[in-house]
């Protein structure tokens, strides 16, 4: 019985222990993928903007005349846009490495007159005409990544460098929320971003001393020391990355996940605690295997005593009658095993149930961060161009009003009132698209699905020169089901769409649909290359994917959508790919 117990004890340990780390990895990746969105999504806000400004005729003309007056008004001007955007600092250099414009003029920590010519942004963007550069600034004391861009004349000659400071002390702070460690390091494995202040501008590989020495004579890092972080390993499963951090308890070990940060070096790692979730999940099981040990040693210690007390009895009765209560017994012993097997077998798919509806509803919200992640860039520059808009006739109507011409400057603010309306649609979809909530059926107008979608969507569609055409018999017909859900469907189909017609001339996505009486049947088609017999087979399985970044949940979840609407989604391969949802009427 002893050894019975011991081994239930270790098994249950060992099952639980393994299946908590499962979780924790699964977790890790998760927001591993969810920080990277997050930091490329600020990346590349701030990547438009020192090209926009490098074009502007006033910084051009302010290089050219070396004018002090027009230096003044791009200080004041780059101090308003530091303001708006969230950078760090903005300021222009002139061919010779002088700054000569600055957005923190007004500040002890003035860019103004400082030498940059040997900081190696400068001398690559006058070269090549762009570059990024993370450092540690020499001035402010703040480390962030330098984004410069070349400013060039009418006849292409530079006329000098626009740097753009991103900082990212207010995305450190909001992973100092979180319960793990969360670091970026570069190409040479150098801590760039952290949530822990004792990480940065520490390695997690050891450096040569050569190029420790080189790093210290660029003055990159100023005068970090560029030491090894003791990331000890955790002997044990070799598919998990296991370390200890310095510093902690030796009972308290951590998960490493990491990801790379698309259109950049760098590699985002999640540190995510094991103790507490592995120390639970060993807690309970070995509970349970307790308990079911003193169960069935019990069970069967019963069932021992109660056989002899029965032999004796048998021996005193005649054999049919010791024959008929034996058959007996053991009737009724496997009818109460097999309705507490019913009892428990039901308890547990009913748990099951719950579980499973609640991590449909997590990969759904994830799917919805994940497609955002991509589509910010689109939607950023949707919204740039009526924000330049706005700009340019708001300085029209100061124009018209100076001149006395309140009739010209009451149409300008008409058109910005109008642009103003469109940026509210756009963030007001993609505000809706975010927002995480149970799924709530109700009528809903397909032509609003569908132009939702494609709101969030047009940007890339356009920059991919893939043509859109859209033929609905009835944008009016409603159907039963959750719009942003419904919306998040069409995302997915376009999306996939536009990555299988990448580079194709005469790309075209095509959407029609079809109301019958019932029923509203909804297409969408692509001239892209199709897929093969065996993706068609497995295309609504998890995991199934050809895409080379791809996932393989996006079409499942859509089935899944589409199942809870009461409608269905299947797909053909003809010329190109072809999804066609079916939908129920809305009464």
């Amino acid at each position: 019985m002893l050894a019975v117990m011991l081994g239930l004890d270790r098994i249950a340990d060992f099952a639980a222990r393994r299946w908590a780390l499962a979780q924790v990895e699964a977790g890790a990746r998760t927001a591993a993928a969810l920080r990277v969105a997050v930091l490329r999504s600020e990346i590349e806000k701030q990547r438009s903007l020192p090209f926009a400004l490098a074009q502007d005729p006033d910084v051009r003309r302010a290089l050219a005349s070396q004018d002090a007056g027009l230096f003044l008004a791009l200080d004041q001007r780059f101090e308003a846009l530091v303001a708006r955007v969230r950078a760090g600092v903005i300021y222009l250099i002139d061919t010779g490495g002088h700054t000569v414009a600055a957005s923190n003029f007004n500040t002890p920590e003035s860019f103004l007159n400082s030498d940059y010519g040997f900081r190696p942004y400068f001398r690559i963007a006058l070269a090549e005409g762009r570059a990024e550069h993370f450092a540690f600034g020499t001035v402010s004391r703040k480390p962030g990544l330098y984004l410069a861009q070349r400013v060039e004349d009418a006849a292409g000659e530079p006329l000098g460098v626009l740097v753009l400071k991103a900082e990212f002390d207010t995305l450190e702070e909001e992973w100092r929320h979180f319960s793990e460690p969360t670091f970026v390091t570069d190409a040479r494995h150098i801590v760039l971003i952290a949530s822990e202040p004792a990480f940065r501008f520490r390695t997690t590989v050891p450096l040569d001393a050569g190029e420790r020495k080189v790093i210290r004579e660029s003055l990159q890092f100023g005068d970090a020391p560029l030491d090894l972080i003791d990331l000890s390993p955790v002997p044990g499963d070799p598919g998990l990355k296991r370390v200890r951090l310095p510093g902690r308890s030796k009972r308290e070990d951590f998960l490493e996940a990491s990801m790379p940060v698309p259109t950049t070096d760098w590699t985002l790692s999640v540190l995510a605690p094991t103790a507490a979730t592995t120390a639970l999940a060993a807690t309970a099981a070995r509970a349970s295997a307790a308990l079911l040990g003193v169960v069935g040693l019990g069970s069967a210690g019963l069932w021992r005593t109660r056989r002899r007390r029965r032999a004796r009895a048998e021996a005193r009765q005649a054999e049919a009658r010791r024959e008929l209560e034996e058959r007996v017994a053991v009737r009724t012993a496997e009818l109460s095993a097999a309705n507490a097997q019913l009892r428990t077998e039901m308890e547990e798919r009913r748990r099951a149930r719950l579980a499973i509806d609640a991590l449909q509803d997590e990969l759904v919200q994830a799917n919805k961060l994940a497609v955002l992640g991509q589509i910010a860039a689109g939607v950023a520059h949707e919204v740039n161009q009526p924000v330049a808009a706005i700009r340019t006739f708001a300085e029209n109507s100061r124009a018209f009003l100076d001149r006395g011409d309140a009739g010209s400057a009451a149409r300008n603010l008409d058109t910005i009132a109008a642009l103003t309306e469109r940026i509210g649609a756009i963030t007001g979809e993609l505000r809706a698209f975010a927002r995480k909530s149970a799924a709530q059926l109700e009528p809903v107008r397909i032509g609003a699905v569908v132009d939702g979608a494609l709101l969030l969507l047009r940007y890339r569609l356009l920059q991919n020169d893939i043509a859109l055409a859209v033929v609905l018999d009835a944008p009016d017909a409603r159907v039963t089901g959750d719009r942003v859900r419904l919306e998040q469907v069409f995302v997915n189909l376009v999306q996939n769409a536009a990555e299988a017609l990448a580079g194709r001339p005469g790309a075209t996505i095509r959407i029609t649909s079809e109301t019958r009486a019932d029923t509203v049947v909804v297409t969408v088609a692509d001239n892209g290359p199709g897929l093969s017999p065996q993706v068609l087979g497995a295309l609504f399985l998890p995991f199934t994917t050809t895409k080379p970044q791809g996932l393989g949940l996006g079409l499942v979840i859509s089935k899944d959508i589409i199942a809870e609407c009461g409608g269905s989604l299947a797909v053909e391969s003809r010329a190109g790919a072809v999804f066609t949802i079916t939908l129920p009427r809305a009464s």
